[in-house]
């Protein structure tokens, strides 16, 4: 059984269970749902919660039409019964219908030095989602965010000022962190990150190369 120690803050998960995250972070939560029977069952109490307390209302007309969130359509892969991934893939299954089910069948796009990514398409423009992978000892230049950033770890692990992660292990982000990553010695890191925006880093040459990357 997968040994989680990092999860997505309950305000994370408050805003996914109410349709109410951004796209390229709801993709990471799914994801990370489908392999945490904990955070999994959070959800599934919020949201009873949360029909609870739309039941107590009146009813009333709408004046746009309901926020929807484009991944609503994979929650059956999640309300259901917390699942590992399953034996033939080892990427979770809300993520399959982009990169396919096995790491090692991914094509990958060289980023930058021993760095390199896969962007993924979301339904509706804002922010970034993207499959990364990181060379064994890579050091990611330091940098912080301008939102939410949320990272899933899929193999490997990195380190940082926040701790250690492992697969299953998300980094929940928020505008005040600054972090310097640096991969696992010996097994590099590969992990899913989403972003409301693009990434502050401190090194001059981070920040040249940024548009072409759009990190």
């Amino acid at each position: 059984m997968m040994n989680i120690s990092h999860h997505p803050d309950d305000s994370t998960l408050m805003f996914y269970a109410a349709g109410t995250l951004a796209e390229p972070l709801s993709a990471v939560v799914c994801a990370h749902l489908a392999m945490c029977r904990h955070c999994a069952g959070e959800v599934r109490r919020m949201e009873h919660i949360g029909a609870v307390l739309m039941n107590t209302l009146e009813p009333a007309s709408l004046s746009r039409p309901a926020p929807q969130m484009a991944l609503r359509a994979m929650e059956a892969d999640v309300a259901a019964p917390h699942q590992e991934p399953a034996a033939e893939g080892d990427i979770p299954t809300p993520l399959r219908h982009m990169l396919g089910a096995r790491i090692d069948d991914v094509r990958w796009k060289r980023l930058g030095p021993g760095v390199w990514n896969v962007r993924l398409r979301t339904q509706r423009g804002g922010g970034d989602l993207r499959l990364l992978r990181v060379e064994p000892g890579r050091a990611m230049p330091e940098h912080g965010h301008g939102g939410t950033e949320l990272t899933l770890i899929l193999r490997g692990s990195y380190r940082d000022e926040f701790g250690i992660y492992h697969p299953g292990d998300v980094a929940d982000l928020d505008s005040d962190a600054e972090h310097r990553p640096v991969a696992d010695e010996k097994l590099g890191c590969i992990c899913v990150i989403a972003s409301e925006r693009r990434a502050r880093f401190k090194s001059l040459v981070a920040r040249i190369f940024q548009p072409l990357t759009g990190f």
